[in-house]
């Protein structure tokens, strides 16, 4: 049988199977999740501000960044889970984060004075945000990972590259919780560079882990 015929083989099977590794897949990011939060509660924690940082417009707009980077990857990994062609709708929306930030970052350059640039963007935590969003990401990653191998992914570095960004979306969701730089220049330069760092992890391991 040749690839192109296998593939379209499993892809009609949707039935048997697409259901049950969507349900798998579900569990293992339940069960990553638990851990990172876990993780979160016991050895980072929220940051002392907390109650009022949630009444302010930029701490919560970081929610909204890293649950739409959240929701569009989920989409996306779900689907490349399963044999067939890469969804492009689910691409597209792997777009909505980034614009959702860009706009953000302009809406800075308008309102924050030059002289607080270079403040707004290298923060307090750089450092702790480059080593946080990674670790609280890791078992997201290694729970996601381990169940696509029981799926068909026909694309498994973009698989893996979309389990990366489920799980530095995760992680990035819980540092928010931590972090107490709230502008969209830390957020865009620093949150970017760990999740990017997810990401590549995520596809490399997808490149050596998933292929049949």
């Amino acid at each position: 049988m040749k690839t192109d015929q296998l593939i379209a083989a499993l892809a009609a099977d949707t039935k048997t199977v697409s259901r049950p590794i969507n349900r798998q897949l579900w569990m293992a990011i339940a069960g990553g999740a638990i851990v990172a939060a876990l993780i979160f509660l016991f050895g980072v924690g929220p940051r002392p501000d907390i109650s009022a940082a949630l009444e302010t417009p930029r701490f919560l707009y970081k929610y909204v960044l890293t649950l739409s980077l959240l929701a569009s990857a989920l989409g996306l990994m779900l689907h490349l889970a399963r044999p067939g062609a890469v969804p492009k709708g689910w691409l597209a929306a792997l777009a909505i984060p980034p614009v959702l930030l860009i706009a953000s970052v302009i809406a800075e350059f308008l309102f924050v004075p030059p002289s607080a640039w270079g403040m707004s963007l290298m923060g307090k935590n750089a450092v702790v945000c480059l080593v946080l969003i990674p670790l609280l990401s890791a078992a997201p990653l290694a729970a996601v990972m381990w169940t696509l191998r029981d799926g068909a992914p026909t694309h498994p570095v973009l698989a893996g590259a979309a389990a990366g960004l489920v799980a530095a979306g995760i992680g990035a969701t819980l540092y928010a919780t931590h972090c107490q730089d709230d502008s969209p220049f830390f957020v865009a330069t620093w949150y970017g560079i760990a999740i990017l760092i997810v990401t590549v992890v995520g596809a490399v391991l997808g490149s050596r882990l998933l292929r049949w």
